[in-house]
């Protein structure tokens, strides 16, 4: 199987947002953070597809497809390192407000499609907190917001040239990259491979009703190691 690495278009949006419904339909965070009972795969689809294209724009968004057919095996999502003193600029403004108003208008069109929005705001609140102990690099961090391989993909070097391609980037810029994963086995050892180290445990908790999520560092040309 011959894989290629390539930056998101809108063209390959349907199969991404495709890969990562797939590979998230039994995540720890999915489960917690949507009633599934109400769950709007379209609503949640066009969720993606909006992010999609933010990323498009303002992120480091890849897909790994299988060449010959096409397929969309794998997708990663990077936000780009931002410093932390740098106010924000008038694009970010814009591009915020774009990203805002086309949610507001999926959620008058779908309703929260089954988005538990108390929850939502509890990991966020959580999510900030943790960032604001841990990220010390004035420089920023290269963020991996997701990164997904289809099971039938799995092993055989996908996951490995998607994180390369930023890796890399990372590497001869002397940046630090960051992840946040909603599973400590076997994603932490995996995530090892490629340099990261776990770092700390980030709890979401809804009146006892929790999940755990792991953020991991990777150091500028780290070593492949276990993960912890």
């Amino acid at each position: 199987m011959e894989i290629e690495v390539s930056n998101l278009t809108e063209a390959d949006i349907d199969g991404a947002v495709k890969a990562v419904q797939d590979a998230f339909a039994e995540d720890p965070y999915n489960q917690w953070v949507y009633d599934h009972s109400k769950f709007n795969v379209k609503r949640n689809a066009a969720s993606l597809g909006i992010r999609m294209r933010w990323g498009i724009r303002n992120g480091i968004f890849h897909i790994a497809k299988e060449k010959e057919s096409g397929k969309v095996l794998g997708v990663a999502m990077w936000i780009r390192p931002r410093p932390a003193n740098d106010p924000p600029t008038w694009n970010d403004w814009l591009e915020g407000w774009r990203l805002y108003l086309n949610q507001i208008g999926m959620n008058l069109y779908y309703g929260r499609g089954g988005l538990n929005v108390k929850r939502y705001y509890i990991w966020k609140d959580a999510q900030a907190k943790v960032q604001s102990e841990l990220w010390d690099d004035p420089r920023g961090y290269y963020f991996l917001n997701i990164m997904v391989v289809l099971p039938e993909a799995q092993g055989k070097g996908v996951g490995a040239k998607m994180m390369k391609a930023v890796t890399d980037q990372a590497d001869a810029e002397d940046m630090k990259c960051y992840l946040e994963s909603s599973r400590d086995v076997p994603n932490i050892a995996i995530y090892g491979r490629w340099g990261f180290k776990f770092v700390k445990e980030m709890v979401c908790d809804d009146n006892g009703q929790a999940i755990k999520l792991f953020t991991m560092m990777r150091d500028p040309h780290a070593k492949p190691g276990d993960g912890r």
